[in-house]
């Protein structure tokens, strides 16, 4: 994805994209563990679209856009950390 097309979005737009792109790169970092990748060079694809959404955001003047993000996933942080009490 291009700097020039990501700039065109909505900032609602861009929250979507990059929650999509969170959700390909885990998606990928679990296939590299199970099974091999089609295109290894998927991954820092991926990382650098992520970088490109931020900095986008950032220059759009979103504050804590990595705090919003940790908000939406906060469901799945809780049971980890519940099971690594456990564990030990």
């Amino acid at each position: 994805m291009k700097v020039t097309d990501i700039r065109e979005l909505k900032t609602d737009e861009l929250h979507n994209e990059l929650d999509r792109l969170r959700r390909h790169l885990f998606d990928l970092r679990s296939q590299r563990v199970t099974e091999k990748l089609e295109d290894p060079t998927q991954l820092a694809k991926t990382k650098k679209d992520i970088a490109r959404l931020l900095t986008v955001l950032n220059e759009r003047g979103e504050k804590d856009v990595e705090q919003k993000q940790m908000k939406l996933e906060s469901t799945g942080g809780s049971r980890s950390a519940k099971a690594t009490a456990k564990k030990a």
